[in-house]
């Protein structure tokens, strides 16, 4: 019984239709990088592009995974005659031939535990080549039937909704299935079943509540398709006019590694983000974060550059325990209308964990093999932490392969962000401080990846390439695009709106990698209607929005209350001006080279205009920004952070209520405590960091202390830091020091 499907409930529709070639075009790439994968043999192969959708497979197998009742064999008989291939079905051509009796009566004859050995055997004696083959459910479990026929070809998993698999099987009077004992439920074992489809797939096809058998086998094609044309799926420069392609092509694995292209541009996808249907975003809604990352990033990351299973492992120690909360970014109900996206419970108390924890994983598993990397960072605050924590949890070969060095301000930082950052005890890790401000130590390190002669000396003399972890580097930017999706979906399972429904989001911003991925999941159909963009008094952001300029001539940055926001050069804008000028990578090499020489630049007229309607702008003075603090405070018994609560002016003036708003909280007030005893206008502020958060915990109901910080504010401080002066040439010296400390010289 357990392998009744659909197949006559469903209506056939057989149509032709041809599959379209997707080119790739090629672009730039990092020279000392290139050099060093070229000198192993590494560089990547340029692969063809198939025109036909018989040329997908050759003699690979389709290969159709999924539980009973998704409807694999349906949907394999209509891939099967899309493609002019033969349809295998494993229980009646298989397993009923083997076996000379109806699939059913065998189960009955022999048990569950026999079954599955005999279905499991029998498995492994099929042989087939440039077929569609429909799998049982119950195959999946068979480890050493799996690893044979997932070796002649390509295994497609039918992700369908389990409750609908149940509305299914219920209608056809299924009540048991393979696996099933008693006191165990059909839904027990669709949820047990799911750990052994994730581990076989190559390629999940999300189905959407309601899709038709023939919905479902275009997905299959076109997941085929995109399996088949990794040279498709390219990234280029910002700055790449599109005539001049290089001789290779440059993937999601590449980018990681390389993080600024070599013409000073950052990578884009080239074909620009997948899109999704209300069907498959509202399968996401009752997910896990996990899950939904998962999902959301297996569509944005090829798997031939990371498979799907070492993602899903990647994910998982990604956001564990170590977030204080099992809803790793979660949404509240803050005032009226508002609600207030938490995205500090990661290990240093900063939305930055969001995407590093996640990103040296990646980082670390697309590294070529005998190369050294050095991770260049500057930071304003958060992300050095950030990115000492993350790679500081990498281990084995990846660690001793992998140096961070962070550079920031040695003025322009909270006590306890500086704590963070100097009482890391990690043997490949390293932070320096500066006495100047962020922007200098931003344009120094995009001034080392630019010359050729020092990063070919590092290759050369100490095997050794430089990398950053800046948001520059996509795989810093895409993770943020996971959680102001999965900010509007909880809304969505809260039953704040219904899915359709738009919501503004706000967020406050200074290099706008966090505005950028609230762009980027907007293209990718979640149904942002503003993104609100929210400066302090250092509003180049708001300004430009507003009127077009980008002007630094006699801008001075002033310190604030909410440093990371303290940001005069904002390097997302590379992005943001590439994706509203419609991929124009000459407009923008011309524009940020005379940011460069000249200190300025004017959009186009036109251009604006569309700036304008893709987001909005505006600030707020210290003032106003410690105000909404004990205003939030007095009315909900919230504390903000001073980040928070630039947002949250922002939001108000800007927003016009007529549909929730979502502000993003980047930190945990605790980072920021002094700022938050003034704001709360409490007298007697303790001297030490600890004692000023044991006295905030007192005085906050919401949200609680953060355990992580004050771990960290226990410790004590380190002895000392090393601070340098602003001066390029004493950076590039602690960059080679580093390198010299870190990896073995080649000798």
């Amino acid at each position: 019984m357990f392998y009744l499907l659909l197949k006559h409930n469903w209506s056939l529709v057989w149509t032709k239709k041809k599959v379209q070639d997707n080119m790739g075009l090629r672009s730039a790439s990092h020279l000392a990088l290139r050099a060093v994968r070229c000198s192993l043999g590494l560089a990547p192969k340029p692969k063809s592009c198939l025109s036909t959708a018989a040329g997908y497979l050759g003699e690979k197998n389709i290969l159709l995974m999924g539980p009973p009742g998704a409807g694999k064999t349906t949907v394999g008989r209509i891939v099967a005659c899309r493609l002019g291939l033969p349809a295998v079905d494993v229980d009646d051509d298989v397993l009923e031939t083997t076996w000379k009796m109806p699939v059913a009566s065998k189960l009955v004859a022999v048990g569950g535990e026999r079954f599955l050995q005999e279905e499991g055997q029998a498995l492994c004696n099929f042989s087939a080549s440039g077929c569609v083959v429909s799998l049982t459910g119950s195959n999946p479990l068979h480890p050493e039937a799996m690893q044979h026929v997932k070796g002649s070809g390509v295994v497609i998993y039918l992700d369908v909704d389990s409750e609908e698999i149940l509305h299914r099987l219920h209608i056809l009077k299924v009540d048991r299935i393979v696996g099933q004992e008693a006191g165990l439920s059909i839904r027990d074992i669709l949820r047990y079943r799911k750990q052994f489809y994730e581990k076989w797939l190559d390629v999940r096809v999300l189905c959407g509540r309601g899709d038709t058998a023939e919905e479902v086998a275009e997905k299959v094609l076109q997941a085929v398709e995109r399996y088949h044309n990794h040279a498709a799926e390219t990234y280029v420069s910002t700055r790449s006019d599109g005539e001049r392609p290089s001789s290779e092509t440059t993937h999601f694995s590449d980018v990681v590694v390389e993080g600024l292209a070599s013409d000073g541009g950052l990578y884009v996808p080239k074909n620009g983000f997948p899109k999704m249907g209300a069907r498959e975003w509202l399968r996401l809604v009752d997910m896990t974060y996990q899950e939904q990352a998962l999902v959301l990033l297996e569509k944005c990351i090829h798997p031939l550059d990371v498979s799907a299973l070492d993602l899903r492992e990647i994910i998982y120690k990604a956001y564990a325990s170590n977030f204080s909360s099992e809803d790793v970014a979660p949404v509240k109900h803050l005032i009226h209308n508002t609600y207030i996206q938490e995205l500090f419970h990661g290990p240093t108390a900063s939305f930055k964990d969001l995407a590093l924890q996640l990103m040296p994983q990646l980082f670390a598993h697309c590294l070529p093999p005998m190369c050294n990397y050095l991770i260049l960072v500057a930071t304003s605050g958060d992300t050095g932490s950030a990115v000492l924590s993350g790679f500081g949890g990498l281990r084995g070969a990846d660690r001793r392969r992998t140096g961070v060095l962070v550079f920031f301000p040695e003025e322009g930082v909270s006590e306890i962000q500086k704590l963070q950052m100097t009482s890391s005890n990690q043997s490949n890790a390293k932070a320096v401080s500066v006495r100047s401000d962020f922007d200098f130590c931003q344009k120094s390190i995009k001034r080392m990846f630019g010359e050729s002669g020092l990063t070919g000396h590092l290759a050369v003399e100490y095997g050794t390439v430089l990398s950053t972890a800046n948001s520059i580097n996509w795989a810093r930017l895409l993770p943020q695009v996971v959680y102001h999706s999965t900010a509007y979906l909880n809304l969505c399972r809260d039953g704040v709106i219904c899915f359709g429904e738009p919501v503004d989001v706000c967020i406050p911003t200074g290099n706008f990698g966090n505005a950028m991925s609230a762009v980027y999941a907007r293209e990718m159909g979640i149904p942002i209607r503003k993104v609100l963009c929210a400066s302090n008094h250092n509003r180049v952001v708001s300004d430009f929005i507003n009127t077009g300029d980008y002007d630094l001539r006699e801008r001075r940055l002033t310190p604030s209350h909410s440093p990371a926001i303290d940001i005069l050069k904002s390097s997302n804008l590379e992005r943001f001006i590439y994706h509203v000028s419609d991929g124009d990578g000459r407009l923008v090499k011309d524009l940020f080279t005379r940011l460069d020489r000249q200190q300025h630049f004017r959009l186009p007229g036109p251009l604006l205009g569309r700036v304008q309607q893709e987001v909005q702008a505006g600030w707020c003075s210290e003032a106003d920004c410690l105000a909404a603090i004990q205003s939030v405070h007095a009315q909900a018994g919230y504390i903000m952070d001073t980040h928070t609560a630039v947002a949250k002016v922002v939001a108000d003036r800007l927003r016009d209520a007529t549909c929730p708003v979502v502000i993003c909280s980047t930190a945990h007030y605790g980072k920021f405590a002094p700022a938050v005893f003034k704001a709360l206008q409490m007298e007697n502020m303790p001297q030490g960091p600890l004692e000023q958060l044991e006295t905030l915990r007192r005085t906050a109901a919401i949200p609680g202390t953060h355990r992580d910080i004050m771990t960290c504010v226990r410790g004590g401080y380190r002895q000392g830091h090393p601070v340098c002066e602003a001066d390029y040439s004493v950076l590039v010296e602690e960059v080679e020091n580093m390198i010299q400390d870190s990896f073995l010289k080649v000798m």
